[in-house]
């Protein structure tokens, strides 16, 4: 489906050069929201402390993830959407330098704190940038997540390689090199679009009476903070997973190799699950796919061996297709000019609980392992499923007059 609410000053190269930029900076979004996962692996032996004792430094850094999306969704809309998006790569190139030369876990705390005020302007700014941008929302929307997905199978992998090979901190600094050079290149090629704010539209693709709003908006509510919690448990968690549950024996550098791969399951299910949406209504392919995320971590939780891994496959690529719906979903019923802070709501409610995801995981793990973790994850994604059904059944009625009423292509 075109998207008849893009921006009408960006022609054909811009939105292709402003959605290559966008689908790197997912990417790097998520690479280096999820470089401590692994280091602190690493960490363990140089400072002589339990993993859930290290893993809580990162708390900060996931909660700034959720907050400020929140003053970046709003700064994206009033001031520059482009501007902000520099920010991001220019503030986390600098904050992850900082965390390589942190002196002490403390100063590493707060560097890390830092990169997740930084990290937390990509997912308002940009998604709402590519929305705009997109002439295949499904297929756009798709590609941008997988972007994602391989940032985050990239992430264990090279973290753990440079992690090993030339220390931890080089698992911070080299990346943040690579940000400023992005930032820097950024700035030079896209244009101001502080002119652009007041041509967006400002009336969304499907309108829902206010009674029907309101209730969906409780119902995406619940479904980003569930989505939010079982997405950041598995992928912060899942080397752990691997490491602990695969077999004895396997090292940290195998560790993140099966990591990246598994995560790699996501971008084909993100793929496939941008087709379907260009054939099947959304807010069905919705709930069917939170339905198949229920179902695999049940899976997880009670398999372990070589097993583990076609579960904790099918779980990826649930996790992640969820991801491209649950965007696509939220834009038919927003209006481009008030896209960033709809999405910035989205991201708050979804990365907050990122915060509440360590929690879990530190908790629960150090009570009863990843059997105890786990079947608290399942009954997250069950809540997942209602969200997402609830939606569905509300907003049917108003999709299918819609396609009705859609002149014949």
């Amino acid at each position: 489906m075109a998207n008849r609410f893009a921006v009408p000053g960006l022609d054909a190269d811009r939105r292709r050069l402003s959605i290559g930029f966008l689908n790197l900076a997912h990417g790097i979004d998520h690479f280096v929201m999820l470089i401590f996962p692994t280091v602190v692996i690493g960490l363990e032996g140089v400072y002589g402390r339990s993993y859930a004792e290290l893993l809580a430094l990162g708390t900060a850094s996931f909660l700034a993830f959720g907050v400020f999306s929140l003053p970046a969704g709003w700064l994206a809309d009033h001031w520059s959407r482009r501007n902000m998006m520099a920010l991001f790569f220019l503030g986390c190139g600098v904050s992850l330098i900082a965390a390589a030369l942190s002196p002490n876990l403390v100063m590493l705390a707060v560097a890390l704190f830092a990169l997740g005020v930084f990290a937390a302007i990509y997912h308002p700014v940009g998604t709402a940038m590519l929305v705009a941008a997109a002439t295949n929302r499904g297929r756009t929307l798709a590609l941008n997540g997988v972007c994602g997905n391989i940032g985050v199978a990239l992430a264990a992998g090279i973290t753990a390689l440079l992690t090993a090979t030339l220390g931890w901190r080089s698992a911070f600094f080299v990346p943040g090199l690579f940000c400023l050079a992005i930032g820097a290149i950024y700035l030079m090629l896209m244009q101001d679009d502080r002119a652009e704010a007041k041509e967006r539209s400002k009336t969304p693709e499907i309108r829902l009476v206010a009674r029907v709003a309101a209730i969906v908006f409780g119902l995406f509510v619940l479904v980003w903070v569930t989505a939010g919690l079982v997405f950041n448990i598995v992928t912060i968690a899942l080397p752990k997973i691997v490491d602990e549950r695969f077999g004895s024996g396997i090292s940290l550098v195998a560790v993140g190799g099966v990591a990246s791969a598994l995560l790699l399951c996501g971008a084909i299910a993100q793929f496939t699950v941008g087709r379907v949406l260009e054939k099947y209504p959304p807010h069905f392919v919705f709930g069917g796919i939170a339905t198949l995320q229920f179902l695999g971590v049940v899976w997880v939780a009670v398999t372990s061996g070589s097993g583990l891994l076609l579960a904790l496959a099918v779980a990826m690529g649930a996790i992640y297709g969820q991801v491209v719906v649950n965007d696509f979903v939220i834009a038919r019923y927003t209006a481009d000019s008030w896209r960033a802070r709809v999405f910035a709501v989205r991201y708050f409610v979804t990365y907050v609980v990122s915060a509440a995801a360590v929690s879990i995981i530190t908790f629960l793990h150090s009570r009863g392992g990843f059997d105890a973790v786990l079947a608290v994850t399942a009954v997250i994604a069950l809540g997942f499923v209602v969200g997402t059904v609830g939606i569905a059944a509300l907003v049917n009625g108003v999709e299918r007059d819609s396609r009705v009423a859609q002149p014949a292509e």
